[in-house]
C-alpha cells in the first residue's frame, strides 16, 4: 500500500465518522430507506469487493502527478460536502428523506449548487479513483447514479413542498456543476 491509499482511506474514515456523529440533532422527518436498500448492499458489496481487489493486486503503476490531483479533488469535495452540510444544519438528511418542517436553504454553496453534497461525494470519489486506482470509478458511477436519481426525486418533493419559491431557486441554480448541470 502506498501513502496515498493510507491518506485516502483514512480521510474517508474520518469523514463518514464525522458525518454520522452531525447526524446526531437533525429534525425528525420520514427516510426512504427500504425501496433503496438494495442499491445501498450493492454499493457498499462494490467498494469491499474492490478494495480486497486493489489490496491483493497494489499499485500498477505510480504516478505522482496523478495521485497529487487525485488527492486535491478528494479534499475539495469532502470540503464542499462538509460546507453545504454545515449550512442544512438541522435540515440534512439522507438521500430522499422528507424533514417536518422543512426549510429551504439558499446560502452557502446552496447559492450555486442545489445539491452541494451529492457533488463533493461525487468529486471526492473521482478523486480517490484518479489518485488510488481507475477500478474505483466503478464505485464512483454506481454512487453518482444514485445520486443524480435522488436529486431529481428530492427536486421532485421540494417543488411540492416550495411551490412559490423553489422554481425560481431552481431556474437560477444548477443540480450538480455550477453553471452546467
Amino acid at each position: 500500500m502506498h501513502a496515498i491509499d493510507i491518506a485516502i482511506g483514512v480521510g474517508w474514515l474520518v469523514f463518514w465518522v464525522g458525518w454520522l456523529v452531525a447526524a446526531v440533532g437533525v429534525k425528525s422527518g420520514r427516510a426512504q430507506w427500504r425501496p433503496y436498500a438494495g442499491s445501498r448492499v450493492v454499493v457498499i458489496a462494490a467498494i469491499i469487493l474492490l478494495a480486497r481487489v486493489h489490496a491483493f493486486r497494489g499499485h500498477d503503476t505510480h504516478d505522482a502527478w496523478l495521485e497529487g490531483i487525485g488527492l486535491a479533488a478528494f479534499v475539495l469535495g469532502l470540503a464542499l460536502a462538509v460546507w453545504a452540510r454545515v449550512y442544512l444544519g438541522r435540515n440534512w438528511g439522507t438521500p430522499m428523506s422528507q424533514k417536518d418542517s422543512p426549510e429551504l436553504v439558499t446560502t452557502g454553496p446552496y447559492r450555486w449548487i442545489r445539491n452541494p453534497i451529492y457533488s463533493g461525494l461525487i468529486l471526492a470519489g473521482i478523486g480517490s479513483a484518479v489518485a488510488i486506482s481507475p477500478e474505483w470509478f466503478v464505485v464512483v458511477v454506481v454512487v453518482g447514479g444514485f445520486f443524480v436519481y435522488s436529486a431529481f426525486k428530492e427536486q421532485e418533493y421540494m417543488s411540492a413542498q416550495f411551490p412559490h419559491t423553489y422554481p425560481a431557486y431552481r431556474n437560477s441554480t444548477k443540480m450538480l456543476i455550477p453553471y452546467v448541470f
